[in-house]
C-alpha cells in the first residue's frame, strides 16, 4: 500500500474539481502506477517511482526531489530518491512506451493531431544539461535556460504529451564542454541536431508506430517555416501537416508558365523565368476581393468557438539554390485566422483539394492543447521545479511529469462521468 496522499486543492479545481475525494483517488493512483511496475526490475524502485509521483500530485510549494522524499518518506529517502533520477537501472524507453499505450487507449481518435512545440525551464547555473543563454519562450527573451521539444496528441477525446527530447546546444558538443558533457551523463554517441531536425524525427517515429489515430501533424512557425522540415516529414495517405506561417511567407496564386527566354550573349539562363511572382500571406490577409467570414470553428468546453477566417487554394513557394530565385511548388491551403485585437495567424496545409473546409477550422482548434499541456504540467505537478543536472535526471523528471498527467486526465473523465449521473 502507498502512504496516504494529499492531493493538491488547486490542481482539484484546475483538473477534477470535487470535494472529500482523497480515498477514491488514493484508490485510482494505486491502481493506475501498476501498469508501470513490470519496468522496474526491484521492488525499491516501485517505491521510488510511487513516492515521486505522489509527491507531483501533492499540495508542495516545490515538487523537486528533495522536497518530495522529506515529506513522504524522510530525511534518509533523500539520497536514495537522488541516486533512483541518475543512477537507478531502468530503461525510460519501456516506461515511455507503456505511457504511450495508455494515452492512445485514454485520449486516441480518429481525426486526432499530433502537435510539435518547445518550451523553456530558467535556469540560474551553467552546470545542467544543455543549459545555455538563449531565446526563452515563457519569458519572451535571451535568458540562461534549457529547453526541451515536445510532442502532443489532440483529438475529441483529450490531449496529452506524447514524447520529448532535451534540446543540446551545438557549442555543448565542442572540445570546450568536453568535461561538462561527462559530468552531465550526456550520451557520447550524441550529437548535435537541430529542434527541427529533433522533432521530424520524433514525429516520424511516432507516425510509424502507428499507436495513435492522426489525421493532423500541426506546429507553430518556428517549424512551419523550415519548408526542409515540412517536405521532410514522412506522412502516410490521409495524414496532413496543418502549420503556422508567418506573414512574410510566399504563395503563387497562380502555377507560373516557365520560359527560357533566349539571351544574346553571356552565359545561358540557369532559372526560367516566371509568367507571375509569388504574393506574401500578409497581402492575402489585407486583400479585401477575399472577405473574411465568421464562422463556428467548433463546439469548446466554454460554448462555441467564433473566430473570422478566410482561405483559398494556392501553390507554395520554394528556394531553388539562389537566394533570390523561387520556384512554385505544390498545391496547398492557406488558411488565415483573425483573433483578438485584429491579430492575424496563417496556416499552410497539404491536404487535399477536395477536403471540406470545416476539417480545417477543426485542424485550426487542435494546436493549442500542447500548451495547455505546458501551463498543466508546469503550473500543477512541478514540470519545471526539477534541479537534477544531468541528461538522465531531466530525462526521467519529463517522463514522470507525463505520467502523472495521465492520471490527471483519467481522474477528469472519472469525475465527469460521475456528475453526469
Amino acid at each position: 500500500m502507498m502512504n496516504p496522499t494529499m492531493f493538491d486543492p488547486i490542481a482539484l479545481d484546475a483538473w477534477y474539481s470535487d470535494e472529500n475525494n482523497d480515498s477514491l483517488l488514493q484508490t485510482e493512483l494505486e491502481h493506475y502506477l501498476q501498469n508501470y511496475f513490470s519496468c522496474f526490475s526491484q521492488q525499491p524502485q516501485r517505491r521510488l517511482f510511487q513516492t515521486f509521483i505522489q509527491g507531483l500530485l501533492s499540495p508542495l510549494e516545490r515538487k523537486s526531489i528533495e522536497p518530495i522524499a522529506l515529506h513522504f518518506s524522510g530525511e534518509k529517502y533523500v539520497r536514495p530518491l537522488q541516486q533512483f533520477f541518475t543512477r537507478s537501472p531502468f530503461d525510460e524507453p519501456p516506461l515511455l512506451d507503456t505511457y504511450q499505450e495508455l494515452l492512445s487507449r485514454q485520449i486516441g481518435a480518429g481525426c486526432g493531431m499530433l502537435s510539435v512545440d518547445d518550451t523553456s525551464f530558467v535556469k540560474k547555473g551553467k552546470h545542467s544539461a544543455g543549459v545555455k543563454r538563449q531565446y526563452c519562450g515563457c519569458l519572451g527573451k535571451t535568458e540562461n535556460c534549457q529547453s526541451g521539444v515536445f510532442l502532443a496528441y489532440a483529438g475529441d477525446k483529450g490531449y496529452g504529451l506524447v514524447d520529448y527530447e532535451l534540446y543540446i546546444p551545438k557549442e555543448w558538443f565542442s572540445g570546450d564542454y568536453s568535461k561538462l558533457r561527462e559530468e552531465c551523463h550526456i550520451p557520447e554517441e550524441k550529437t548535435f541536431a537541430t529542434k527541427n531536425q529533433i522533432t521530424q524525427l520524433m514525429l516520424n517515429q511516432v507516425i510509424k508506430s502507428g499507436r495513435f489515430q492522426v489525421q493532423w501533424v500541426g506546429c507553430d512557425a518556428a517549424y512551419g517555416n523550415d519548408h526542409g522540415f515540412l517536405d521532410g516529414l514522412e506522412l502516410p495517405e490521409g495524414v496532413w501537416y496543418f502549420a503556422a506561417t508567418n506573414a512574410k511567407e510566399q504563395v503563387f496564386l497562380e502555377y507560373p508558365q516557365q520560359s527560357f527566354p533566349e539571351t544574346k550573349r553571356g552565359r545561358p539562363r540557369k532559372h526560367p523565368v516566371l509568367s507571375n511572382g509569388p504574393t506574401s500571406v500578409r497581402d492575402i490577409a489585407e486583400d479585401p476581393s477575399l472577405p473574411w467570414e465568421t464562422v463556428v470553428l467548433a463546439e469548446g468546453a466554454k460554448g462555441p468557438i467564433i473566430a473570422e477566417r478566410k482561405f483559398l487554394r494556392c501553390f507554395s513557394c520554394r528556394a531553388d539554390g539562389s537566394r533570390n530565385y523561387v520556384k512554385p511548388g505544390d498545391e496547398i491551403w492557406l488558411y488565415l485566422r483573425k483573433y483578438a485585437g485584429d491579430e492575424i495567424k496563417y496556416f499552410v496545409s497539404n491536404a487535399p483539394a477536395d477536403l471540406p473546409v470545416g476539417e480545417l477550422d477543426r485542424a485550426a482548434t487542435l494546436r493549442w492543447p500542447i500548451e495547455q499541456c505546458f501551463e498543466e504540467c508546469k503550473s500543477n505537478l512541478g514540470m519545471g521545479d526539477y534541479e537534477c543536472r544531468s541528461y538522465q535526471g531531466w530525462n526521467r523528471h519529463m517522463l514522470f511529469v507525463m505520467i502523472t498527467h495521465l492520471f490527471a486526465t483519467q481522474i477528469r473523465e472519472i469525475f465527469k462521468k460521475k456528475q453526469s449521473r
